[in-house]
């Protein structure tokens, strides 16, 4: 074979192997993109599907993860409340319409490389074993991740609140992917990989530093109380806690350098309320904790409380106007707690409740404003940057100072 017929040969080979290498990379590319972006998805373009697609394929396949290693990666008292068959039927119909979307875009052309990368997606996690996944008996007392509560919360959270965002919204402009949700939705995970360690640190503090102050006779007899006023009784306990240790967050400058990081976010909706620095994380639930562990409020009351506690704390940050009536002088409401975050003048350091709107009007500490709604979020000066690592490092090198 002649030398030029080589090289011929040699090139031809060379661009066989670059071709598929080059679509390769330009759909990660792609793919990369779409996380960075922000804004309005438009109808007609096909980005709705796509994101949807993509969304479903990227949550089957952590399930499916979480399926294979469940001792490490399934939260303890989770797992026992939940039937993994449901979950199976769940991963299923998901795989089905994460695999049907992305496919059918392919075909038509819209949205190509990124639904490429969907099918991919969903086409490893069949491999992986999809929802078919064999799960065994294994032992509860290992350290995990809670893989299974991001998954089943991030869906839960988004089918719910962003539909309600979308029929209530107190600005009807915004987009579902605003500025910075990428950040919210690291502190989403964070703060759900990690509650076993939370959890753990949390009560070993309770038993360890409160545990000389639970008397088991008075226990029993709040105990006695009926469930709702028991109920009532516990989330005003938890409140009172919540309100001082706010107001302490606020007050105390140290303190403060933590709690701006939560105060940084600039737009308001379900997911604004994840930003939140680990640190306080922790020193907020045994604070709230403390008194409830110590008046010993029954287990029922409790499970009830986590999910009033759950559902305020996604949605009293959310984009949502409701007609609230004299109930706004009694709950928090999105309302309410949107001006907690404003960086209007006469917002600061307000509205410190959490569950309780007249613990703020009892203490002085309710906004008054001829203002319906807050003009501005974020903190004054905008001084806390951006990013998941460099907010949790904030605290120790950052400056409050405004940006120059």
């Amino acid at each position: 074979m002649s030398e030029s017929r080589r090289n011929g040969t040699r090139k031809a080979l060379d661009a066989a192997v670059q071709k598929p290498a080059e679509k390769i990379g330009a759909v990660i590319d792609e793919t990369r993109d779409l996380f960075h972006r922000s804004g309005e998805l438009k109808p007609g373009k096909a980005m709705i599907s796509t994101a949807l697609a993509m969304a479903l394929g990227i949550l089957c396949l952590l399930g499916v993860v979480a399926f294979h290693f469940p001792q490490y990666l399934t939260t303890p008292e989770l797992r026992h409340q939940y039937s993994v068959d449901v979950l199976r039927q769940a991963m299923f119909v998901a795989l089905l319409v994460s695999g049907g979307l992305s496919l059918a875009n392919v075909i038509l052309n819209r949205q190509r490389k990124l639904n490429v990368a969907a099918f991919a997606i969903v086409v490893l996690a069949v491999a992986l074993g999809g929802s078919r996944v064999p799960v065994g008996t294994f032992p509860d007392h290992t350290p995990y991740i809670g893989l299974d509560w991001f998954v089943l919360d991030l869906l839960g959270s988004t089918l719910i609140f962003v539909v309600i965002e979308k029929l209530f919204p107190l600005y009807k402009g915004q987009a579902i992917f605003r500025a910075e949700w990428q950040t919210d939705l690291k502190h989403f995970a964070a703060n759900h990989f990690v509650v076993g360690l939370i959890l753990l640190i949390v009560n070993l503090v309770l038993h360890h530093g409160f545990g000389w102050l639970v008397s088991s006779s008075f226990q029993q007899s709040v105990q006695h109380i009926p469930f709702v006023p028991q109920l009532l009784l516990c989330i005003l306990a938890a409140d009172l806690a919540q309100y001082w240790a706010h107001r302490a967050y606020h007050e105390v400058p140290l303190l403060w350098r933590f709690h701006a990081v939560h105060h940084s976010v600039k737009t308001m909706d379900w997911l604004a309320g994840s930003r939140q620095h680990m640190l306080e994380l922790v020193a907020t639930r045994v604070c709230v904790l403390a008194p409830l562990y110590v008046l010993g409020f029954s287990e029922g009351v409790m499970a009830a409380y986590i999910l009033v506690v759950g559902f305020q704390a996604v949605f009293n940050h959310a984009n949502v106007h409701l007609p609230w009536g004299p109930l706004k002088y009694v709950l928090v409401t999105p309302n309410f707690h949107h001006w907690h975050h404003a960086s209007d003048d006469e917002a600061i350091d307000r509205n410190y409740a959490a569950h309780y709107a007249f613990l703020d009007y009892l203490f002085g500490t309710a906004v008054k404003s001829s203002n319906k709604f807050p003009e501005k979020y974020g903190v004054v000066g905008d001084y806390v940057p951006d990013g998941f690592v460099r907010q949790q490092m904030f605290p120790f090198n950052g400056s409050t100072r405004p940006r120059g």
